[in-house]
């Protein structure tokens, strides 16, 4: 075995200096050692450190709630980790696309995000080095007089972001799924550098923007960390509870959505209504049904009245009972239940190897959830029950998101009762010169709705963002959907796209 560098825990602020540069091919075998012990990729990015290139991978361990950052210098190329590694196959084409280092044996390099140029001025993932097209690229196909391909989208139906399908079938069976994202890459990344700036919150809070909450504590922990401050329990308790509210919105919306997709009017309908009802509780608590301008570094800036912890009491304890009557028609009808079993199946051993977070782990019983595993804020006083299911289908999805948000409700009624007193919110001036501790590293972890949610910030020797490198849950699980779609009927893609409901801006960053 290796010898290991010291483990780190959710947001703590590391010197760079402590995380000391391995050579590559040390750098592979601690990261190849530490993911066959069971770690999770969590984040895998080039990021320049004293004017020489440098990949960086944090791994968290989910038993010990352990992280570990290793490494290594990189120049052009470097022999790529993914026939070994299958967690680490879109950040490899992430660090290509942007980098223009070449992962040397990857077994499909191609754009994730058709970024017009790398930043060493060439774009390596075109035959002749310049700038790409969004979405024309080498899709996967597959011959034969029976097979036929379908393309669905970019533009789809209805109010959606852009995201393309391409299926090989023989018939109605699909052989393999392939999804291209990118078209409306923001930029947001390259954008943070040189921050914080005014606008740095807005990008946070605009992540992905029906995660407002979990990508805005994850900005707050790690200015919290950079600034050596610490919020108050009672803030603490407040950004939590919105997490959870904005947790019971989600998947609220998600269950009355499945409904919809198998034509089941009763659960659509009242679940439609009942996602705005969460949304408003939110909205009682900061004037914003998303949340934005909640969370800030130090604490939050809003206060829970007396008044206004027992209206939300009242207004949970009411629409939470109205939601479990619509959820419960799911599992008391047979034809519900007959579309939702054994459709869709993914497998454990695959979204090991493929690195899955979230409900869409937990449904095929890959039990990791950062409250519980990498615990922060308020979570390190109120323990989250992990809600998990075996089967990997629909119906196992469904089933986890309903577990966690009985789970939510409970946490909410617990951390209303038990708030504590304090101050709401420490000052914390971020913009000012020198307020960031320099030349560190901190890494920052929430658990979204959708999953695990992974902040990486370092800082210049002026204290600056040098890099500022975010992953969404949506950019773990986009192959899960792929995987889903093995072997099923084309017509089950409506259903199995929903059942994980992923964000196409959380990816395109």
């Amino acid at each position: 075995m290796t010898e290991y560098r010291p483990e780190y825990r959710n947001v703590a602020a590391v010197p760079l200096k402590d995380i000391a540069q391995s050579e590559m091919a040390s750098f592979r075998t601690q990261v190849q050692e530490r993911v066959a012990a069971g770690g999770l990729v969590l984040s895998f990015f080039g990021a320049p450190i004293d004017m020489e290139m440098n990949l960086i991978c944090v791994i968290g361990q989910a038993e010990t709630g352990a992280l570990h950052v290793f490494r290594t210098a990189v120049g052009e190329s470097y022999p790529a980790l993914t026939p070994t590694i299958p967690q680490v196959h879109w950040f490899e084409r992430e660090i290509a696309e942007q980098w223009g280092i070449r992962p040397e044996g990857h077994p499909w390099l191609k754009p994730i995000r058709f970024m017009q140029r790398a930043y060493n001025g060439k774009n390596i993932l075109s035959a002749d080095g310049a700038d790409v097209q969004v979405g024309v690229t080498d899709y996967y196909s597959m011959e034969g007089r029976e097979i036929h391909e379908v393309a669905v989208g970019p533009v789809h139906a209805g109010i959606i972001e852009p995201g393309h399908f391409r299926f090989q079938c023989h018939g109605e069976t699909v052989f393999h799924l392939e999804i291209e994202l990118g078209y409306q890459h923001r930029g947001i990344e390259k954008a943070l550098v040189g921050g914080p700036h005014k606008r740095t919150p807005f990008f946070m809070e605009t992540l992905a923007g029906d995660s407002s909450i979990a990508h805005g504590i994850a900005y707050a922990q790690l200015m919290q960390a950079l600034t050596g401050t610490q919020a108050s329990t009672r803030a603490e308790y407040i950004a939590a509870i919105a997490l959870e509210f904005e947790r019971l919105a989600n998947h609220t919306g998600d269950l009355g959505a499945l409904a919809g997709d198998i034509g089941y009017l009763p659960t659509l309908s009242y679940n439609g209504r009942l996602r705005g009802d969460y949304l408003n509780m939110t909205g009682l608590i900061c004037g914003n049904r998303f949340g934005r301008n909640l969370v800030v570094p130090g604490g939050v800036n809003f206060d829970l009245s007396p008044d206004t912890v027992s209206e939300l009491k009242k207004r949970l304890d009411v629409i939470f009972r109205e939601t479990r009557i619509s959820v419960d028609l799911l599992w008391a009808t047979p034809s519900v239940m007959a579309r939702f079993e054994n459709t869709g199946v993914v497998k454990k051993e695959d979204g090991i190897a493929l690195g899955w977070v979230g409900p869409a782990a937990r449904a095929c019983g890959i039990e990791v959830d950062a409250r519980a595993h990498f615990p922060f804020g308020a979570y390190r006083e109120i323990k989250v029950p992990v809600a998990s299911q075996e089967s990997g289908d629909v119906y196992a999805r469904a089933r986890t998101r309903w577990q966690e948000m009985e789970n939510a409700r409970t946490f909410i009624d617990t951390a209303l009762s038990t708030l504590p007193d304090g101050k709401v919110r420490a000052d914390v001036d971020v913009m000012r010169k020198g307020a960031l501790a320099s030349n560190t590293l901190v890494v920052s972890l929430t658990e979204g709705w959708r999953g695990v949610v992974c902040h990486t910030a370092i800082t210049s020797g002026e204290g600056r963002f040098a890099a500022y490198k975010v992953v969404d849950p949506s950019f773990h699980n986009w192959f899960a959907l792929a995987m889903s779609l093995r072997d099923e009927q084309i017509s089950d893609f409506p259903l199995c796209n929903k059942s994980f409901n992923l964000s196409y801006c959380g990816h395109d960053l």
